[in-house]
């Protein structure tokens, strides 16, 4: 198992002065705004990945 993903900006505000917060897995707070925030993998979709043959070619 890998280490957890971090987020690279805020949300809210966009800034980088991110830090794990001690609420819990992944919780994070942003000291440039003072908010706190929670990030959770929801899961793969059904519909996978697909792919777009159905257009032309390149311009």
């Amino acid at each position: 198992m890998s280490e957890r993903a971090a987020p690279f900006y805020c949300p809210y505000c966009g800034d980088e002065d991110l830090f794990p917060n001690e609420t819990g897995h992944g919780a994070w707070e942003c000291r440039a705004c003072n908010r706190a925030f929670q990030l959770k993998y929801l899961g793969l979709l059904a519909r996978g990945v697909q792919s777009n043959d159905a257009g032309g070619g390149e311009i």
